[in-house]
């Protein structure tokens, strides 16, 4: 910790001079940065041709994404993630959330049974939008979503109703479908932004139990907290950075 500052802090003997290069090196970037042209398609090497990669990396893959997307939605919509017809889910499916998974088939029914999230919120609306097939692995569609959802029903888990209206980060979901039209993974649960939404960041059943007051009983199911170590290493750095301003001011 000691080596840390001490190579955090300037050299006593150049406290006179003010440091420059930072300031002069973020004003040569601003420079060399181009003014932003309407007209121009700024893709880049980073930035592929998503529908060539598709006709590429698809081009083996029985079904086409424009209809597996659709097959996406008739498993949302209709099946239900196959709570009402288990049949659109493979064999070898597998369920895996950010904390919790991969869970066989038998076991994801189980829990979604077990957890109740329609019967207590009655309303929810997760808001499934931007679907859209991946363009590097054929038969994975993938689609974000915004819920929100009211408490209102009463459940073993979640008890008495609330009446709290939660909303919910936004998160990413994927089906991955075999060459047979069958969901053999789901992924759900995974939030883009925990800044949104009053669940304290969480997404998935957790993000339920959390906005309700009943927090399930692990940390995983509580708001994120930076770890001891990654609290030391910011202070560190945010020690060294004020030590630098006070060795290196003019005087």
């Amino acid at each position: 910790m000691l080596t840390a500052l001490l190579a955090a802090a300037p050299s006593l003997h150049a406290r006179h001079a003010v440091p420059r290069a930072s300031v002069a090196e973020s004003a040569t970037t601003r420079l060399n940065c181009k003014p932003y042209d309407s007209s121009v398609d700024w893709s880049t090497a980073e930035m592929p041709d998503e529908k060539a990669l598709i006709e590429r990396n698809w081009a083996s893959f029985p079904l086409p994404p424009e209809d597996l997307i659709n097959r996406a939605k008739w498993t949302i919509s209709e099946a239900r993630l196959g709570m009402v017809d288990d049949s659109c889910l493979a064999p070898d499916f597998e369920f895996c959330a950010p904390f919790i998974g991969p869970l066989p088939k038998d076991d994801y029914l189980g829990a979604l049974q077990n957890f109740k999230i329609t019967e207590a919120f009655p309303d929810l609306n997760s808001n499934f939008h931007a679907f859209r097939a991946d363009p590097f692995q054929p038969g994975r569609v993938w689609f974000n979503t915004r819920a929100f959802a009211t408490h209102t029903g009463k459940t073993p888990l979640l008890g008495a109703p609330t009446g709290k209206k939660l909303e919910m980060p936004p998160q990413s979901y994927s089906l991955i479908f075999n060459e047979q039209g069958k969901v053999r993974e789901i992924t759900v649960g995974y939030v883009v932004d925990r800044r949104i939404g009053n669940t304290g960041g969480l997404g998935g059943a957790f993000g339920f139990f959390y906005g309700v007051g009943k927090p399930l009983p692990f940390p995983e199911c509580k708001p994120y907290k930076p770890s001891i170590q990654l609290r030391v290493l910011s202070l560190v750095g945010s020690i060294g950075k004020s030590l630098k301003k006070l060795f290196g001011r003019n005087v």
